[in-house]
């Protein structure tokens, strides 16, 4: 929850921005398991990050469109995907340390929803759809740019937008003739909010191993790993 004045201003500060409206940036913080305990509020930031994803997307779409005039399509979209995608918000929401700001209930607070990717990232879209409403389009784009569009030389340079599944896949089935498959090595968590570890496997042999908040994410994961690695090249 922020509590002061003094908290906003060193969030604004590390932004960039000043808000006209200082209550669409509290709200851009509060959490939905937040409102069930607080009597006095009713709303929560759901509808700001619906808002925020939509403006994400163009701003990035637009960059990318303009930037990259001989890029095909295909590239661009894969480049956007990993932009906006839930792991790089999280990441950026970290570095504008977003979690300590968030309203959360007592539960979710205390099963560590202040680095939870998920909400990290829903909370990066909900901020932008506060930062739209406030300063609009341009300054919005601004924002998103210094911060956000910012890592695609980094995605790219390390290969995060290529589906690691399928380029695996490729290079399995070309260099070893044998396809890939996946196993579940072990699940933890609350079933609410489950961490999955998936191995891929060439064969018997274990060459990657992944995390994630679903068995698909974590399967992208251990792809990559195995990717990093090619012990099995």
């Amino acid at each position: 929850m922020i509590k002061s004045k003094s908290q906003l201003d060193d969030l604004e500060e590390r932004m960039g921005f000043k808000f006209d409206k200082p209550q669409l940036l509290e709200l851009a913080f509060i959490h939905k398991s937040f409102i069930n305990e607080c009597n006095d509020k009713n709303e929560c930031n759901e509808r700001l990050e619906f808002l925020g994803d939509a403006v994400l997307e163009l701003v990035v779409t637009e960059y990318l469109y303009k930037t990259y005039p001989e890029t095909d399509e295909g590239v661009l979209t894969n480049w956007r995907s990993a932009l906006v995608k839930g792991k790089n918000l999280a990441h950026v929401a970290r570095m504008l340390k977003l979690g300590q700001y968030l309203s959360l209930s007592k539960g979710e607070d205390r099963s560590g929803g202040r680095d939870k990717d998920y909400i990290l990232a829903n909370t990066m879209e909900a901020l932008i759809g506060a930062l739209y409403l406030d300063k609009g389009y341009e300054r919005t784009k601004t924002f998103i740019g210094k911060h956000i569009i910012k890592f695609l030389d980094e995605i790219i340079a390390q290969g995060l937008h290529i589906d690691a599944k399928s380029h695996i896949q490729e290079m399995a089935q070309d260099k070893l003739g044998v396809t890939p498959h996946y196993k579940l090595i072990d699940e933890s968590g609350p079933d609410h909010d489950k961490t999955f570890l998936m191995g891929i496997y060439f064969g018997d042999d274990l060459v990657g191993q992944g995390k994630g908040s679903s068995k698909q994410n974590a399967e992208q994961e251990a792809a990559r790993d195995a990717l990093r690695k090619k012990s099995w090249v």
